[in-house]
């Protein structure tokens, strides 16, 4: 088992930044590739960043392309999404997923462990 806690979320205004953080414990393994999907009131959970094993690749949906960036530390478990540029409709829960194969999926389908989530606001 995989457990994976976030952190980081909170409540900002339109143009403004945020860092999430995803720790992951466990039966850990630096070859898997990591993601964070996120959820708004009344919508599907999208994919919004994943990155491989080594960071060497990454992978965005378009509409946050540009303003996000995805990165992890191997050597503590964690990855990261620097969001800046944020706007409105970035509001949603954002979640953290790990997946046993090591290449880049976009469906959360694909995805084994998941984290409870953290909050993200965005005012305008």
């Amino acid at each position: 088992q995989v457990r994976l806690v976030e952190s980081g979320g909170g409540l900002v205004q339109a143009g403004g930044s945020l860092r999430l953080s995803c720790a992951a414990s466990g039966r850990t393994s630096s070859t898997y590739a990591m993601a964070w999907f996120r959820q708004a009131p009344g919508k599907e959970r999208e994919f919004v960043a994943v990155i491989n094993w080594s960071g060497s690749s990454t992978y965005y949906a378009d509409s946050v392309e540009g303003r996000f960036t995805i990165s992890r530390d191997n050597a503590k478990n964690t990855v990261y999404l620097q969001m800046i540029s944020l706007k409105p409709e970035d509001t949603a829960v954002y979640y953290c997923a790990v997946r046993n194969g090591g290449s880049l999926q976009r469906s959360k389908d694909e995805y084994d462990y998941w984290g409870q989530g953290t909050q993200v606001t965005v005012s305008s």
